[in-house]
């Protein structure tokens, strides 16, 4: 089994290899890939040390598996390349997802649409994957109506050059910035760039990424993005209304049931979920569930998650497994 890292080298591709080895991936040869500039840099898999190669080498080395965080430009070019070549392509960027030929995969809720012609296949945004793995247990028993969504995002979900500039804030430095204001003691609606409707490309992937995967078209979804100055770990607080009735104690039913989540609540001893607690974890956790007394049908949920793990290299990892167990690879 070749498995290709395509950006390893970033802090995806880094936790992608990390998480390969922790779940003992069958990589007989791995193929770590980044820019020209990053290629001869050593990254550690398995207690060795493995060259970076560039681009082409990998495509010449025809892997069984690319998993790919290099950004959608990169996607857009080489996906291609590299399906051609008969490699099964796992993509964490933007490039594909609403591509309506293209698979969006969360293994738990709908790795069963995948077939062996699937030669590139969507991961999702990181703030989509923890919602949708809470939701879809529940749109499956009660029918979701509306959700309405306001996340607190990690500054890891911007990369490493995001994680400096909160840092060098920290210490009084003056650095480079890849935000428009300080994120040190402040919060930003700006998740991604603003678009024509007023609302960002990051609000907009929430809408129409969680439709494409719960397979409901007419979902009414509504979201708010704000980056917050924390470095590992996205919090999302989310009102869902649904068309049936339902009790409280078949909404924590299913989601202690559900493969992935992990329900923690207990206010009364301060139990809930947060980003330190998700940290290194690939659980989706939830909490503060309780009915919305303003509205019929309606619950709130708070959902913490790993960005960089189950938000992008745990679930991209989680596809590479299933296509190997399915016989689809």
């Amino acid at each position: 089994m070749k498995v290709a890292v395509v950006g390893a080298t970033g802090l995806v591709g880094r936790t992608m290899l990390k998480v390969l080895e922790e779940r003992s991936y069958p990589v007989d040869e791995l193929i770590p890939v980044a820019s020209e500039r990053s290629a001869g840099r050593m990254v550690s898999f398995r207690n060795r040390e493995i060259p970076v190669v560039k681009m082409e080498e990998a495509l010449d080395k025809k892997p069984d598996i690319a998993l790919f965080s290099a950004g959608g430009s990169v996607s857009k070019e080489y996906a291609p390349e590299f399906a051609a070549e008969g490699t099964t392509v796992i993509d964490n960027s933007s490039a594909w997802r609403m591509d309506p030929d293209i698979p969006l995969i969360v293994p738990e809720i709908n790795g069963d649409i995948l077939t062996k012609e699937d030669r590139i296949i969507a991961n999702p945004n990181c703030s989509t994957i923890q919602m949708v793995m809470v939701l879809a247990p529940l749109h499956r028993e009660f029918r979701i109506k509306r959700i309405v969504v306001s996340t607190y995002q990690s500054v890891t979900g911007t990369g490493k050059a995001a994680v400096n500039q909160l840092e060098n804030e920290r210490k009084g430095i003056e650095g480079p910035k890849v935000y428009p204001h300080p994120i040190d003691m402040n919060c930003l609606p700006h998740c991604d760039v603003f678009l024509d409707n007023g609302y960002t490309k990051e609000e907009m992937k929430l809408v129409n990424e969680t439709r494409k995967i719960l397979n409901d078209k007419k979902m009414k979804i509504t979201a708010t993005a704000v980056r917050v100055p924390v470095t590992g770990g996205h919090s999302e607080s989310v009102n869902v209304q649904f068309n049936k009735a339902f009790e409280m104690e078949d909404i924590y039913r299913l989601l202690e049931n559900f493969p992935g989540v992990s329900v923690v609540d207990d206010p009364a001893r301060n139990r809930y979920p947060m980003p330190l607690m998700a940290q290194g974890y690939d659980e989706v956790f939830v909490g503060r569930i309780r009915k919305d007394f303003s509205k019929k049908r309606a619950v709130n949920l708070w959902i913490v998650a790993d960005n960089l793990r189950k938000g992008a290299a745990t679930n991209a990892v989680q596809i590479a497994e299933y296509l190997l167990t399915h016989d689809l690879v």
